[in-house]
């Protein structure tokens, strides 16, 4: 239950609006640039996390990314592919088709500012307050 919401008496209240993905919401998610081949996460060496690129070229173990205009040289295994985004908000990490660090560390955020505070891992239920 939500630190905002006091409980006094009798059985506690649905978490459902801190649980369930609008369809609103949805139809925002669907509307995101994607490539499957090249939409890949970074990571950000400034402020710490990853940042959202797209594949420019690929040279052996070496992958340009362009990172909001400006194309980076990465490791091949720096990099990790972004889930398309229909799974943006995904109520169960499960269900994510990739679920590398960036992958999940993106959906928990992504949730949390739509305040969206539960999200399922399987059989458990992460809050994030």
């Amino acid at each position: 239950m939500p630190g905002h919401v006091k409980k006094l008496t009798g059985p506690d209240p649905d978490p459902s609006p801190w649980l369930a993905v609008s369809p609103e919401l949805k139809i925002k998610n669907k509307a995101k640039p994607y490539d499957p081949k090249k939409s890949v996460w970074v990571p950000n060496k400034a402020e710490g996390g990853y940042l959202e690129g797209m594949i420019e070229s690929t040279d052996g173990a070496k992958v340009s990314v362009n990172v909001d205009g400006e194309v980076k040289v990465y490791k091949e295994d720096q990099i990790c592919q972004i889930n398309p985004p229909k799974f943006d908000c995904s109520e169960d990490m499960a269900d994510l088709t990739h679920l590398g660090d960036a992958c999940v560390l993106w959906n928990s955020v992504v949730r949390y500012k739509n305040e969206l505070i539960y999200t399922y891992s399987g059989l458990f239920c992460i809050a994030i307050n």
